[in-house]
């Protein structure tokens, strides 16, 4: 069985884009944690950390070490398929 790197998703529950991603994300069936960077301060360091800018580019998607900003979907589908073969999507 093949291990399913970490997927994170920083945004914000207001954010009408991180709310397409999340329904993206629940259309996998695979499990992802949804970070909300404004309502959380750690959330929000953790993504900054990511960024030599150190701003909250959100939304973000992480897929293990893999970092995609504001990514279309069939991007994302690509880096899902490509960093978890064994789960073939179809977003």
């Amino acid at each position: 069985m093949d291990v399913i790197p970490i997927i994170k998703l920083y945004g914000a529950t207001g954010c009408h884009k991180s709310n397409y991603y999340r329904l993206l994300l629940d259309k996998t069936k695979l499990p992802y944690q949804f970070l909300d960077v404004e309502s959380n301060e750690s959330y929000a360091e953790e993504l900054r950390s990511l960024y030599e800018n150190r701003k909250l580019n959100f939304p973000t998607i992480t897929i293990g070490k893999k970092k995609l900003r504001n990514p279309y979907k069939e991007e994302l589908e690509k880096w899902l398929n490509k960093l978890i073969p064994s789960r073939l999507t179809k977003l």
